[in-house]
């Protein structure tokens, strides 16, 4: 029989080896992840630059290698995988050369080149007409965020009056026409326009091209919604102290805010007040109402910075 001494060692010797044998593999499972890391893998590019619609082709495609740790999601490692035999594939967002092809860049196999497939959850895709005014000179371009303006005549209790109201905010355009250029490479101006709406918004786009002229206007990206929007119409189009022109409020001017406001009303209420002297209310008063009224001479208040002075003026 073994001593005590010698079944001591034994397990000692036994409890070692496992130690060993599970550094050993720790160290080997790391290098060989390091070597996975450090490798690279074929990645399928563009080998030409390919518009929304472009078919998928061996000759549009090559495959360069990609660091391992940098392989973009949704890349494609062969060409079976992104070409299979007899389904096309067509380009659903513009790429350039060498650019990553990805699932989400291109038509499911066998599917047409339907900008459905870039549609998220619950959006709609709506198109509208626009001209080269309307449409921002053809500036606008897919994937950039517009407001929708629509432009109608109301008609009041004489006559009609045109208005024109903000109908969406921060649409984002997902196509403008089919083409870009015309068959001889010139410029095509865009005539349609296709916005990712809401359901309910897709309704409004839709009565508002049968009841008006639809706008567009760029807006720069990632800029907030304006809570507070007004119906502009024909009055507005006047620049008058007294009415149409819409001034802001004092917050949005700085500090001269109430200096402006305050100044507008004591103005408005001078010219009130000199239009009732010089009608008949002069007529109806005695000899000594009118030199005291011809003794008064009216003033002027005229602010610098957020000092006011009055000044008055007439012979």
């Amino acid at each position: 029989m073994m001593s005590r001494q010698s079944m001591i060692a034994l397990g000692v010797a036994i409890v070692l080896g496992l130690f060993a044998v599970y550094i050993a593999n720790v160290y080997i499972t790391g290098s060989k992840k390091q070597a996975d890391l450090g490798g690279t893998t074929k990645v399928a590019v563009a080998s030409v630059p390919m518009a929304y619609g472009t078919e998928l082709t061996p000759d549009k495609v090559r495959f360069v290698d990609y660091p391992n740790a940098s392989i973009p999601p949704g890349s494609f490692t062969n060409a079976g995988q992104l070409m299979p035999v007899n389904q096309k594939r067509f380009a659903l967002l513009p790429m350039g050369i060498n650019e990553p092809i990805l699932a989400t860049k291109i038509s499911a196999p066998g599917a047409g080149a339907s900008i459905a497939a870039l549609l998220p959850d619950g959006m709609r895709a709506a198109t509208v007409r626009i001209d080269d005014v309307s449409g921002v000179a053809g500036f606008i371009q897919p994937n950039d965020s517009v407001d929708v303006l629509i432009t109608r005549s109301i008609q009041g209790a004489q006559t009609a009056t045109q208005v024109t109201d903000v109908l969406l905010q921060n649409a984002r355009v997902i196509a403008i026409d089919q083409e870009a250029k015309n068959s001889d490479g010139t410029p095509k101006v865009a005539r349609t326009a296709t916005l990712q709406v809401a359901p309910l918004d897709a309704q409004k786009l839709a009565l508002g091209q049968q009841s008006g002229s639809l706008s567009l206007v760029l807006r720069k990206p990632g800029e907030q919604n304006n809570p507070v929007v007004e119906t502009v119409s024909m009055n507005d189009l006047r620049f008058n102290m007294y009415g149409g022109a819409r001034y802001p409020a004092p917050a949005s001017v700085g500090g001269f805010g109430a200096a402006v406001a305050n100044s507008i009303e004591r103005s408005a209420a001078l010219v009130a007040s000199t239009n009732a002297q010089g009608t008949g209310g002069s007529r109806r008063s005695g000899g000594a109402k009118k030199t005291k009224r011809a003794a008064e001479k009216p003033s002027v208040e005229i602010y610098r910075g957020t000092t006011s002075n009055q000044y008055k003026v007439g012979g």
